[in-house]
């Protein structure tokens, strides 16, 4: 019997493919779980049909995450912080500062999508990440300076 994964199973196959299986195993395991469906032609018609909708969605925020990763990449976030002798601030910027720098740019991103390992500590320029929906990755220019 013939059908069509709607969840991926161990052992059997990923999301979409279309397997062949003892009809006992598909009859009363994977139907009524909700694993699969019956490869018909329809359902096959129907499956491709979602499968091109999908990948059209999933450019569309591919393209939108390349225009924002465009305007991250132009910005440059500016902080001026005490610092001490050796260029070792009396602080640190952290992401939820980079993310407020970005804000007032007008680019809204969540903090926990910025790839900050630990805040930043010293003086210069840094390059942090910044994770966009469809596995894009921006990079932000974070420069420190000591202030006056």
């Amino acid at each position: 019997m013939e059908i069509i994964l709607t969840e991926s199973v161990e052992g059997l196959g990923e999301i979409g493919s279309i397997v062949k299986v003892k009809p006992g195993y598909a009859r009363n395991y994977l139907l009524p779980k909700g694993f699969a469906v019956v490869a018909n032609k329809s359902s096959v018609k129907e499956f491709e049909h979602q499968k091109r909708q999908a990948e059209r969605k999933a450019q569309k925020i591919a393209q939108t995450s390349e225009a924002v990763k465009a305007r991250i990449e132009a910005l440059n976030c500016a902080f001026s912080l005490r610092a001490g002798e050796e260029g070792k601030l009396f602080g640190s910027v952290t992401s939820a500062d980079i993310c407020d720098k970005l804000a007032e740019a007008g680019i809204d991103v969540d903090r926990k999508k910025i790839q900050l390992d630990e805040p930043i500590k010293m003086l210069g320029e840094h390059s942090v990440g910044v994770k966009l929906p469809g596995a894009v990755v921006a990079s932000v220019k974070v420069s420190v300076t000591a202030a006056e």
